[in-house]
């Protein structure tokens, strides 16, 4: 395209979500520094929080932040899921050391304290992809952006949602609507609460699902699944709508929390998902350029998993990469580069695959009230029996970064 500037990097990744910031972070620890292109103005913290399951601390732990966070969330060990129909209670176990559900913004900003202030390229929106050959049959990735620039490089990795750019270009078919919508927001309590720290959660028999987790002495992280589409407008109309017509019969404890949102952090949105043999079967490379966490996988919240793998990918996708760079004696190799994100790829399609699955299908069970069978399977079986076992997808390790010189790291 003419009048474009031109740059050149190593690796550019498009997206500083969870994905593209640990990436980075991962590729830093490696010796390998890394551009990431975002097209808001500053770091996003849509969601609120989320929770982060023993795989995500894992995961932490090998990029090197987890002290950041530990020091200032508490483990969750147990919870309650209450049927506001039949006042059931039923009693829920966490993994041995817990979950922490955590501030979106303040994990994002422990990953990007740990990169250089120039290594992240805000307010930069995609607007085409294309791979240039050069000689020798070599290829780079080169990112269009709205404003005229043109960079290239010798690694792209798509970490840009649900609604991928560099998904689509890889030919990955789109993620599909899973008939579920949500509401999530914080809600404050500026003088204190004195609520238990444990997760609760509130069922019913229309396809309705709520709960809050206390983040902690003044703050709560709350949410409301149902099957409603059409949750649209200012926050304050959502926060009214929650209270008077989708939550008006759940317990006043849930309501209060509701009733205490900070308003500026409410969102609606449809929760989409990936078919799991989309990502068995479809592209997600081609040579030097690939995809990681929602661009890869998106999934529903049901298990929260979604944070945590694509903190998962960042690892992998690391390693494989700082492999390469150190067996090639800190260079990119083409060849070996196009074999490590191949090898990547194959750590992760199956991985995804099964954490989408087991999302979709923890979400159905859950909220699947209005049909009286599917609600047996949530009342009498699924807490006792199936959640343990879908639990068990968070024990998964990731594994750790290969080591390199410290003059590498900068």
């Amino acid at each position: 395209m003419k009048g474009e500037m031109e740059m050149m990097e190593d690796v550019v990744i498009v997206g500083a979500g969870i994905a593209g910031l640990a990436t980075a972070v991962a590729l830093k620890r490696v010796g390998v520094r890394a551009l990431v292109s975002e097209r808001s103005q500053g770091i996003r913290a849509t969601g609120a929080a989320l929770s982060l399951f023993p795989n995500a601390w894992l995961a932490l732990d090998a990029l090197g932040v987890s002290h950041k966070l530990t020091r200032s969330y508490d483990p969750f060990l147990k919870g309650s899921v209450t049927n506001i129909n039949t006042g059931d209670v039923q009693q829920v176990l966490f993994p041995d050391q817990g979950i922490r559900t955590v501030h979106r913004k303040a994990l994002l900003e422990a990953l990007a304290e740990e990169l250089p202030t120039d290594s992240i390229r805000f307010s930069s929106k995609l607007a085409a992809i294309e791979s240039q050959e050069q000689g020798g049959g070599a290829s780079i990735a080169v990112v269009h952006l709205e404003d005229g620039t043109a960079i290239k490089s010798k690694v792209l990795i798509g970490c840009d949602g649900v609604h991928s750019v560099v998904a689509r270009w890889l030919g990955l078919a789109e993620p599909v609507h899973s008939g579920r919508s949500a509401v999530r927001s914080l809600a404050v309590f500026p003088q204190g609460h004195r609520f238990k720290h444990e997760v609760q959660q509130f069922v019913d028999h229309q396809d309705k699902r709520a709960g809050f987790v206390p983040l902690n002495d003044r703050e709560f992280y709350w949410f409301l699944t149902c099957k409603e589409e059409n949750m649209t407008g200012e926050p304050e109309q959502i926060q009214r709508e929650v209270l008077e017509k989708y939550a008006e019969n759940f317990p006043s404890i849930y309501l209060d929390v509701v009733r205490h949102a900070d308003l500026s952090t409410i969102t609606w949105a449809p929760l989409m998902y990936r078919h799991p043999w989309r990502i068995i079967f479809g592209n997600l490379n081609k040579g030097n350029i690939t995809v990681a966490g929602d661009a890869m996988h998106p999934m529903t919240p049901d298990l929260g998993q979604g944070g945590g793998s694509s903190l998962e990918d960042a690892v992998v996708l690391g390693r494989h990469i700082g492999n390469s760079i150190i067996k090639n004696g800190g260079l990119f190799v083409e060849g070996d580069m196009a074999k490590a994100i191949d090898d990547y790829v194959k750590e992760r399609r199956w991985r995804g695959a099964l954490l989408v699955t087991g999302s979709y299908f923890s979400g159905w069970i859950q909220q699947g009230g209005a049909k009286r069978w599917v609600r047996f399977l949530r009342d009498r079986l699924f807490f006792k029996y199936i959640f343990g076992f879908l639990a068990g997808l968070a024990y998964y390790n990731c594994g750790n970064l290969p080591a390199v010189s410290s003059g590498k790291e900068d």
